[in-house]
C-alpha cells in the first residue's frame, strides 16, 4: 500500500485508498510512526443470503407487503393533496394508516419506514416543483401489470435480532403473515472477507434488497475506525457549481478547478439512449438509469477521494464547503429564474450526495468538513470585501472595480468560503497575494485511467 503522490519521498502523511482495510492502515502507520485516533461512524455493508432459496418466499411476501402499503399510502396523500393541497407528514400518515389491514403485514417499524419514504419522496417532489420544475413527477404506484413489485424492507431494532457467533439474522414478519405467533424469517448470510458484523458498535438497521435477480441484506452500523489525526492546520474553500462542479481555494496560494464536462456527456449520452426507448418503465430503461447512475456515483467517488489526496498532501485540516441549500431562491425567498438550461442542471445537481461523500472520505484522513452558507460569496471580493454583483463580469471572470482585483470568478467564490470559518486572527488573506486568484490549473478526469489528472496530461 503506497502514497500516491508526485513526491513520495516528502509526503508527511499517507493517502490511501478508501476500501483499504483498518488493519492495513494500522499497518501503515505502525511503520511511519503516525498518530492515529479511533471515531465512530456510519458504515453501511452488504451481505449475501447464503440460504436463498429457503427465504426465498418469505421476502417476497415481505416485499410485497411493502409495495402494498407504499400504494395505500401514495392514494392516501394523493386524495389529500387534490382536496386541500397538503402532503401529510409522516408521523400523520403513520397515524392514520395505523388501523389500515395492510400496516400490519410488516412489523410496526417496518412499516413506519415505508411510510416515511413514501412522505419524503413527496415532499421531495413537492420541493422541485415550487423551485420550478415542471419536469419533477411525485412518487408512483409500484405495480407492473397485475402484480406488485417486491420492495426493499427496512427492518430496525426492534424487527431482528442478530446472531454474529453464526452469521444469521431473524427479520420479523407482519401480523397477517405470520402462520403462528413465532414466525420469522431466518436468514443465514456471508459478507466480504474484510468485513466483521460481530466488531461493530452497533447494528442500526438491516435492510433487505432485491436487485433484480435475488435479494441481499444491507447492515447499517455504527462502527469505532482509526484514522490519522488532522495533516494540519491550513484550509481549503470548495465552491460547488454547474458548469465547474468544484474549485478549490487552498490557503497556500493555490487553485484548482474540476469541470462538469464528463458528467454531462454522460448525460447527453444516455438520454437519447432513453429516449428512443418506447417503453419508459421496460427493463432496458431501468439498465439504463442504472448505469448512468452508477457512472455519476464513481465521478463523485473519486473526485471526492482524490480531493481527500489534496488535502493530505498541502496539510490541510479543514475543509469548508458551500451548502448550497436554498440556492434556488434569491434573497427574499422567491424562485430564482436560472434560464431554461440552468434550472435543468440546477435540479439535477448532487450537491448534498457529494458533499456527504466527501466528508466520509475526508475523516478517514482525520480531516474536519464544515458545511457554510455561500450566500453572496460569488459577488464579494475575496481581498477587500467588496460586495457588489456588477464585479461578476460573466461566469468565469471577476473584477473587482474597488481593489482591482482580476481572478476567476469559481476560485473568488472558492476563497470567500474557505475565509468564512476563520477567526480574524487565524485569516491571513490580507497579507496574501492575489495573482494566484487569476490562474487556476484545471483537472480532468480521464476515462481511461478512472483518475483526475492536470488538463495538460490527460489523453484525449
Amino acid at each position: 500500500m503506497n502514497p500516491t503522490t508526485s513526491d513520495k519521498n516528502n509526503m508527511k502523511y499517507p493517502v490511501w485508498m478508501f476500501h483499504d482495510s483498518p488493519l492495513d492502515i494500522f499497518k501503515y502507520a505502525a511503520r511511519h510512526r503516525l498518530r492515529m485516533a479511533k471515531k465512530v461512524v456510519t458504515r453501511t455493508y452488504k451481505a449475501s443470503i447464503c440460504n436463498h432459496s429457503q427465504v426465498k418466499d418469505d421476502l417476497d411476501a415481505l416485499g410485497h407487503a411493502a409495495s402494498k402499503l407504499w400504494n395505500v399510502g401514495r392514494w392516501t396523500v394523493s386524495r389529500v393533496w387534490d382536496e386541500i393541497g397538503y402532503i401529510p407528514e409522516a408521523e400523520e400518515l403513520t397515524s392514520y394508516l395505523k388501523t389500515h389491514e395492510r400496516y400490519d403485514d410488516l412489523h410496526s417499524q417496518s412499516s413506519q419506514r415505508v411510510l416515511q419514504e413514501l412522505a419524503e419522496a413527496f415532499h421531495s417532489w413537492y420541493g422541485k416543483r415550487k423551485n420550478g420544475d415542471d419536469r419533477a413527477n411525485p412518487p408512483g404506484y409500484r405495480k407492473h401489470g397485475d402484480d406488485h413489485p417486491r420492495s426493499s424492507v427496512t427492518f430496525k431494532a426492534a424487527g431482528f435480532k442478530h446472531d454474529a457467533k453464526n452469521n444469521r439474522i431473524r427479520l420479523s414478519k407482519g401480523d397477517n403473515t405470520k402462520d403462528y405467533w413465532t414466525d420469522f424469517a431466518l436468514c443465514e448470510y456471508q459478507t466480504r472477507p474484510d468485513v466483521d458484523l460481530s466488531a461493530v458498535e452497533s447494528i442500526q438497521q438491516v435492510r433487505a434488497v432485491w436487485t433484480g435477480d435475488e435479494w441481499e441484506l444491507h447492515f447499517v452500523c455504527k462502527q469505532a475506525i482509526t484514522v490519522a489525526d488532522s495533516p494540519g492546520d491550513k484550509t481549503v474553500g470548495i465552491d460547488l457549481g454547474i458548469c465547474t462542479f468544484a474549485a478549490l481555494a487552498f490557503e497556500d496560494e493555490t487553485c484548482e478547478l474540476y469541470p462538469l464536462g464528463c458528467l454531462k456527456e454522460d448525460g447527453y449520452y444516455f438520454g437519447k439512449r432513453i429516449a428512443r426507448c418506447n417503453d419508459s418503465s421496460s427493463a432496458q430503461v431501468e439498465r439504463l438509469h442504472q448505469k448512468w447512475s452508477n457512472r455519476r456515483t464513481h465521478y463523485f467517488h473519486t473526485l471526492a477521494k482524490h480531493i481527500a489526496e489534496r488535502c493530505v498532501e498541502k496539510n490541510v485540516g479543514l475543509i469548508a464547503i458551500g451548502d448550497l441549500n436554498g440556492i434556488r431562491g434569491d434573497e427574499d425567498g422567491e424562485v430564482k429564474d436560472w434560464g431554461p438550461h440552468g434550472n435543468l442542471d440546477l435540479h439535477g445537481w448532487a450537491f448534498d450526495r457529494f458533499t456527504n461523500i466527501l466528508t466520509y472520505k475526508a475523516e478517514m484522513q482525520g480531516i474536519d468538513v464544515e458545511p457554510v452558507n455561500e450566500r453572496g460569496t460569488s459577488k464579494t471580493c475575496s481581498c477587500c470585501g467588496q460586495e457588489k454583483e456588477s464585479n461578476r463580469v460573466e461566469r468565469g471572470l471577476y473584477v473587482c472595480d474597488g481593489c482591482e482585483l482580476v481572478a476567476n470568478a469559481d476560485v473568488n467564490g472558492a476563497e470567500n468560503i474557505r475565509q468564512v470559518p476563520l477567526s480574524p486572527s487565524d485569516d491571513t488573506s490580507a497579507d496574501r497575494s492575489n495573482g494566484w486568484l487569476a490562474q487556476p490549473s484545471t483537472h480532468l478526469f480521464d476515462k481511461s485511467t478512472g483518475g483526475f489528472h492536470p488538463q495538460e496530461q490527460v489523453v484525449s
